[in-house]
């Protein structure tokens, strides 16, 4: 059968169902991904789960299949937030996973993601284009046995009380609080969380629907906020929390109803582990965020710079033996001794005890990290991505310039980081500045040479 070799991305496999990905390619990707796993078809068991999208129960159907016939034993863990799903793969010792799940997409696409044994990620460097070139061929050996396959529920139960030892609950003051997981994962992780706090938690959008009919599931997308916001203005919440899809990314709205930044909550959280580990490697993504090292190096850590891409600063973190790590889009990662990988029940725990010690508004506390501008991500249509990168380069020479991921030019007043779309004829600008002017007049000024 012919298999869409666009939808095999460097993260995880995202298409759109079932024009790109249907059930014979989750079939026959199953089957590759069993072989790329499993060439010499040893005894393996691999730990199936899914989310709620409506595609997703025939999907699953398909991948356990497909692992079955090529002799895998199959854990199915079900409808599980992909933390979950993690937790499953890690701590119980399998030998690895693939989720169903397209994340924060539109409702019409569907997804898998991939890991080894310990959750540790198979992106497009470690072998998601190997899989690809094996399910394009096609031609998987013939194996005489079929694996088994075992229903193990309860684990996000087991999962809770793991993310409760890392905090001290009787400190955590009862706060007010308004969730809105969009109809989607976060519902399930939330909803037994806050079963042993103190707080009053107010749900908005929380019936599980593949459809999302109130809004994407994507906070990072400031509009998708905005339901949120205006629910803990007119409670007087302390708190408001937004996972994304799959629930492995968390975001949170203060009492003001404004928004948390990414780089500010990672540097918190940062200082928080560095406390039981100091001296520690804290890995953070290269799109500007300048305050995530600044309280890094306060604090006496390591700051590790890395590319974009969950996996990829997942891969990252654990060959520099990091603590902890965050990126800019909402994924934050702490080291355990099953593996590394999300943890945003720790991360929401975190925050209640910081909030809950310092006893003041959380506007308050983050207004002393609110030192830079930033332009957020712009995206541009540019052909030439290359050429307009090397450009830029040779524009802004007597910075410090770094290609490590696109090119990063830094100067004492402004930074900014340029990447390319792995998939559409696109640029993206990050820049920040100390100022709200200079990061203006500085944002207007690189748009204008990416644009020109």
């Amino acid at each position: 059968m012919k298999v869409d070799e666009k939808i095999f991305k460097q993260y995880d496999i995202r298409g759109i169902y079932p024009s790109q990905l249907d059930e014979k390619t989750a079939y026959t990707i199953a089957r590759a991904y069993a072989l790329f796993m499993n060439p010499e078809n040893k005894k393996m068991t691999i730990v199936v789960g899914q989310d709620m999208r409506t595609s997703s129960p025939s999907l699953v159907r398909e991948v356990i299949k497909g692992l079955q016939e090529q002799g895998l034993d199959v854990i199915d863990v079900g409808l599980v937030a992909t933390p979950t799903f993690y937790y499953a793969v890690a701590v119980f010792g399998f030998d690895g996973g693939i989720m169903v799940s397209a994340s924060h997409n539109p409702k019409e696409y569907n997804g898998l993601k991939m890991v080894r044994k310990g959750a540790v990620p198979i992106s497009g460097d470690t072998g998601i284009y190997a899989i690809r070139d094996l399910a394009i061929k096609g031609i998987f050996p013939k194996i005489n046995h079929k694996g088994s396959c075992v229903q193990k529920l309860g684990i996000l139960q087991e999962q809770v009380q793991h993310d409760l030892a890392y905090a001290d609950i009787k400190k955590i003051k009862p706060f007010k609080i308004v969730a809105d997981p969009a109809n989607a994962m976060g519902i399930l992780f939330l909803e037994e969380l806050f079963k042993h706090l103190p707080c009053k938690l107010i749900k908005i959008n929380f019936a599980l629907d593949g459809t999302f009919p109130s809004h994407q599931p994507d906070p990072l997308q400031d509009d998708t906020l905005e339901e949120l916001k205006k629910r803990v203005i007119k409670e007087h919440a302390d708190l408001g929390i937004a996972p994304d899809g799959d629930g492995d990314r968390i975001f949170f709205v203060d009492n003001n109803g404004d928004s948390f930044p990414q780089a500010i909550l990672r540097g918190m959280m940062a200082q928080v582990f560095l406390k039981d580990h100091p001296g520690a490697k804290i890995c953070y993504d290269i799109r500007p965020g300048k305050i995530t090292e600044d309280l890094i190096r306060e604090a006496g850590g390591i700051p590790i710079v890395t590319k974009v891409g969950h996996s990829l600063i997942k891969e990252h973190m654990m060959k520099e033996g990091a603590i902890f790590a965050g990126e800019s889009s909402g994924h934050h990662f702490l080291k355990m001794k099953s593996g590394s990988y999300e943890v945003p029940m720790i991360i929401t725990l975190k925050l209640l005890e910081i909030m809950s010690e310092k006893n003041i508004p959380l506007s308050d506390i983050l207004k002393p990290y609110k030192k830079y501008a930033h332009s957020g991500e712009i995206n541009s249509k540019v052909e030439d991505k290359a050429g307009k990168m090397k450009e830029l380069a040779k524009k802004y020479k007597d910075a410090q310039v770094s290609w490590l991921d696109g090119v990063t030019i830094t100067y004492p007043e402004f930074w900014f980081n340029v990447r390319p779309s792995n998939t559409e004829s696109l640029l993206r600008l990050n820049l920040e500045a100390i100022s709200q002017s200079i990061m203006e007049k500085r944002r207007d000024e690189v748009l204008a040479i990416i644009r020109s």
